[in-house]
């Protein structure tokens, strides 16, 4: 939307530091269940990485109890809660923009904590929801948008008096330095309703719809798009499918061309968000799965030119309602212990989230080659190239990259430096081609930035 791309060329036009605005930030991570405190000391890492933004979890204040699912039950619209209390929030906003990386709210403005309906710390009180109690029918818009959702007090959000209750909440987060806002559950709330809150905030506020479109239902992701962004879940289960081998990845080719599908400008895409891995575990990808599988997904959605990409950061669950880990990953816990997963940390998925960045100038898909089945490459212009292999049998093809001549260092399996690569090297000759050799579930990524100097280049 008109917001992001603004965003984006703000960071081209010097609006960051002259180095990091060479590349605009074109990915964000989702750390889910962090508390302040750690995602402040966190920006300090993913700001170097490239990440654009953080969403963290909903803020306000909410139902007690260790589920996950407690955040999105709000008592009241406090910055209070297992994450920290207002002060903190605000020193991480702050801390954050030193790294120039932008914060997304979670918020949850569709409805209020199941129970009586009377919120004084707001105020609400029953006349401000609606009526409606039973199940919802999806075939049906009014009760989509009109009746509780799982038992949780559903807003009268065509009210002025609510509108105006929940536009002092998002501005006071924009007081705080916010930049954006995932709104939660939206296909419950008209999307006229989001437009009214929505005038009530500063107009250069990024905004993303979480909408879970379906075939033949009344309410469609397509009436969102004139708010904001809005989430593409297809897009998740369509790598999931084909990443779990169920399709092959040569299918994958079109798929920003598919019918039904949003414009890429419009779409905010992911392998798995923190809903999905706990209820589709057999349609997605997560690191639940095989990691491999799940990395090369993630080096896919990072490649393609489809979408604005979140990248989840999970912590480790056994049952779909367990709450993070006791302590922090700057609190006394760590990435990779065996509770937080941290897979925007992983070396390849890092990597992807540059490479996105430095192809940002040549967003089409150019020299598509397949096997006729689960090996695929191509690049991005002159400016990267990717390879994939999720076969089963090791991969090895001469292949037009379309960079320019040199020796470049495969960033999925090193780092490099000026003259060196402590992985592979990837050569690619004056006619742009290179020999390319992937074992199985594995993949390879190029780009302008991890060519190796020569020695006369210095």
């Amino acid at each position: 939307m008109i917001v992001r791309l603004l965003l984006l060329l703000g960071a081209v036009l010097g609006l960051q530091s002259e180095a990091q605005a060479k590349d605009p930030r074109t990915a964000f991570v989702h750390l889910f269940e962090w508390n302040w405190d750690d995602i402040a000391k966190e920006c300090a890492v993913i700001g170097p990485m490239g990440y654009a933004a953080v969403q963290v979890s909903p803020p306000q204040e909410s139902v007690p109890g260790n589920a996950w699912w407690t955040r999105y039950q709000p008592i009241g619209y406090e910055i209070v809660g297992r994450s920290g209390d207002r002060k903190q929030f605000a020193e991480m906003v702050q801390e954050c923009r030193k790294h120039n990386v932008d914060i997304y709210v979670d918020a949850v403005i569709n409805h209020m904590a199941a129970g009586p309906r009377n919120y004084p710390a707001v105020p609400y009180v029953w006349n401000d929801f609606h009526d409606c109690f039973e199940p919802i029918d999806y075939g049906d818009r009014g009760k989509i948008q009109f009746c509780d959702l799982e038992g949780l007090n559903d807003l009268k959000t065509e009210s002025e008096y609510v509108r105006d209750r929940i536009a002092n909440y998002l501005n006071d987060l924009v007081s705080l330095g916010v930049r954006g806002f995932r709104i939660d559950a939206a296909k419950h709330i008209p999307a006229s309703d989001i437009a009214a809150i929505i005038d009530r905030l500063p107009k250069d506020i990024y905004i993303f719809q979480e909408v879970i479109g379906a075939f033949g239902e009344p309410v469609s992701e397509f009436e969102y798009v004139g708010n904001g962004d809005v989430t593409e879940f297809k897009y998740g289960n369509v790598l999931g499918s084909h990443f779990k081998g169920q399709s092959q990845l040569k299918y994958l080719r079109d798929l920003r061309n598919w019918q039904g599908w949003l414009d890429s400008s419009d779409a905010i895409v992911f392998t798995d968000n923190h809903d999905t891995q706990r209820d589709r575990p057999f349609s997605v990808m997560s690191f639940k799965d095989d990691g491999a599988r799940y990395f090369i997904a993630n080096v896919f959605m990072l490649a393609y030119p489809y979408g604005y990409p979140k990248v989840m950061s999970s912590f480790a669950f056994e049952d779909k309602d367990q709450g993070r880990p006791e302590s922090g990953v700057h609190s006394g816990a760590e990435c990779f212990d065996g509770q937080w997963i941290c897979e925007h940390r992983w070396q390849g998925i890092a990597a992807m989230v540059k490479f996105r960045n430095v192809t940002s100038g040549a967003f089409s898909l150019d020299n598509w080659w397949d096997n006729g089945a689960n090996q695929i490459a191509f690049s991005r212009g002159d400016l990267g190239f990717v390879a994939i292999n999720g076969g089963s049998f090791g991969m090895s093809q001469r292949l037009q990259t379309g960079m320019p001549e040199g020796t470049y260092c495969n960033v999925l399996s090193g780092q490099r430096s000026d003259f060196s690569c402590s992985g592979d090297r990837v050569v690619v000759d004056p006619s742009g081609f290179a020999d390319i050799v992937l074992s199985s579930t594995n993949a390879l990524a190029i780009h302008r930035d991890s060519k190796l100097q020569s020695s006369t280049e210095n």
